[in-house]
């Protein structure tokens, strides 16, 4: 994955954080791509264990939401506004995030 698609989704989780709304964490991430509220989910590679995020890319799939799966868990917790890092984040409302997430969704197709 590009450094730039990258880039634009610690973005967009800090433009829907501050705009509209984001859900942080493993549970809340997968509740909200269940409920198919998420609108895009990036998920940290460096989790650990691993297990704890290994579902949200094939959930993500199955009900089509659009992830980024590339992301460092400390930049993604301070994109979503926490002092401690974070190794997933919904965003469920985008905000002024909207064109960003319709051009995150459209690379990754």
């Amino acid at each position: 994955m590009s450094d730039d698609l990258l880039k634009k989704a610690y973005e967009a989780v800090e433009i829907a954080r501050k705009t509209g709304k984001i859900r942080k964490g493993t549970n809340e991430t997968t509740k909200t791509i269940e409920r198919g509220q998420a609108k895009l989910v990036v998920i940290a590679k460096d989790a650990n264990p691993a297990e704890i995020v290994m579902h949200l890319g094939p959930l993500c799939a199955e009900k089509k939401v659009p992830f980024i799966k590339d992301a460092s868990k400390e930049e993604l917790g301070a994109a979503a506004g926490l002092s401690v890092p974070t190794v997933s984040v919904a965003i469920i409302q985008e905000g002024d995030a909207a064109d960003l997430i319709k051009e995150i969704a459209a690379k990754l197709k």
